[in-house]
């Protein structure tokens, strides 16, 4: 995150200034003379949410009390008036702000979703990187319940989900698995927790045959990455577990997709990208947990040796797959990583994974698909923290009936169940290679967008960090 963020204690005359109106007046002595208090009356009444002041010397904009039909919708009305603030600051080249009043709460969610919206994948267009260079370089924020410790916490965040979208953004050809591997250490010594990498050779010894058999068309080999997080006292005797699929670029494979649906396949890496960008959020902020992530990295090539339909591959904990799409890859790598999550006898896996276009077709950007094994009191934990990071969350069954679409003639399973509930056929997919509390995360829909959504941008939006890392934070408490 380029831009510094941080807490004051005092505002300045001609310091540029955000404040959040409680009443619909503002304190003291902000407006200065009468045409002032006159303009911000008429654009008060006329509904306006964000009055802006021109008073020369400072920028002052007056964000009118906004209320919604319940707590979590207020507060991302907040973060959307953040993301339109950035818009007008970066119009009038505002370099520093302070933001005031307000409720704590508020003057947070409006500070990350202006921080948010000020993401911008710059590596590779010169113009972008002179906006950046020449933006907005620090927010402070001016509230007596408002510590550095918060101000800390959410800047941590902000950087777990830009984190996240670099990596969504960057292209194949400079991320393939090993590339993301390297990518993981850095983080990981960057944050404070540890990562280790399974080569080729060490998978085979493994007997990874999903991941295996993915890579078999690329020229590139996978790779296998733990990480690892432990506080010095962690609540959870057993590990909290995260799963992110790392498919780096998908083709399809033999079962080649169409080139309109393959122009944004570097994304389809999307879940492991959820996976570090919350190992860094918790490990900078010292949650105090256990939690290990696991990602199994590889393109989807349809060259050499690929798989193809009507092959049989052999998971690592023996089951056999019949591969009747070669595109439904990204189930084959997650049943290696959850096979081998049993071996931490973990307290909860949850896996994210932008896993099935039915996903994103029944519930489009909104929210994501979830289902699982987990308890209820685990669900509604999840659904919660979905709910106040507006990171929403729509359960679908896994009825027993629908493991009987997932039945072949040749092998234990078939990857692929048939056009009818195909999210939820993939899930039960996965669900066969748990023995342990579970919850997969279906991203399709929400981790890439092809066009801008206020404070999520377009392109990468690293979803799944702030919705697993509000979830982790209520689990330590």
């Amino acid at each position: 995150m380029s831009i510094k963020l941080k807490t004051a204690k005092a505002i300045k005359d001609k310091d540029d200034l955000i404040v959040l109106l409680s009443d619909g007046e503002p304190d003291g002595d902000l407006l200065t003379n009468e045409a002032e208090r006159h303009y911000f009356q008429r654009k008060l009444k006329s509904k306006k949410e964000l009055i802006a002041i021109n008073q020369y010397q400072r920028w002052v904009f007056l964000v009118a009390p906004i209320t919604e039909d319940s707590p979590e919708y207020t507060v991302e009305a907040y973060r959307k008036q953040g993301a339109s603030l950035y818009k007008r600051l970066k119009q009038e080249e505002v370099k520093k702000v302070k933001i005031s009043g307000g409720q704590a709460s508020q003057v947070l969610a409006l500070a990350e979703g202006l921080l948010l919206a000020a993401y911008t994948f710059s590596s590779y267009r010169k113009e972008l990187k002179e906006v950046v260079a020449s933006g907005l370089k620090e927010v402070s924020i001016v509230h007596p319940e408002i510590s550095s410790r918060d101000v800390q916490e959410l800047g941590n965040i902000v950087a777990g989900t830009c984190l996240a979208r670099d990596l969504i953004n960057e292209p194949v050809i400079s991320l393939n698995a090993n590339q993301l591997s390297k990518a993981f250490k850095k983080a990981g010594k960057e944050s404070g927790f540890k990562v280790e990498v399974f080569d080729k050779p060490r998978i085979k010894s493994l007997k990874m045959g999903g991941l295996l058999g993915v890579n078999a068309g690329s020229e590139d080999p996978p790779t296998f990455n733990i990480l690892e997080y432990k506080s010095d006292n962690p609540v959870n005797a057993q590990p909290y577990v995260i799963v992110g699929k790392g498919v780096t670029y998908d083709t399809g494979g033999l079962s080649l997709k169409p080139s309109t649906s393959m122009d944004t396949m570097k994304s389809d890496m999307g879940g492991s990208a959820a996976v570090i960008g919350t190992m860094v959020a918790v490990a900078k902020n010292k949650l105090p947990i256990h939690l290990i992530g696991l990602v199994p990295a590889t393109d989807n090539r349809p060259g050499g040796n690929a798989i193809v339909p009507g092959d049989v591959i052999t998971i690592s904990d023996g089951t056999t797959v019949e591969v009747l799409n070669t595109d439904a890859e990204g189930r084959l790598i997650l049943a290696d990583a959850l096979a081998f999550a049993k071996k931490y006898k973990p307290a909860l896996v949850i896996d994210l994974a932008t896993l099935t276009g039915a996903a994103a077709v029944a519930i489009g950007k909104e929210g994501m698909v979830m289902m699982g094994s987990a308890s209820e009191e685990y669900k509604n934990q999840l659904r919660q923290a979905g709910e106040e990071t507006y990171e929403r969350l729509v359960e679908f069954p896994l009825w027993k009936e629908y493991r009987s679409y997932l039945k072949s003639d040749i092998a234990d399973l078939k990857n692929i169940g048939g056009r009818m509930a195909g999210a939820i056929t993939a899930g039960m997919f996965l669900k066969h290679f748990t023995d342990y509390e579970w919850m997969h995360l279906d991203i399709a829909g929400v981790a890439f967008l092809d066009s801008p959504d206020g404070y999520r941008g377009k392109n990468g939006t690293g979803a799944g960090v702030r919705l697993l890392y509000h979830f982790f934070k209520k689990l330590a408490q």
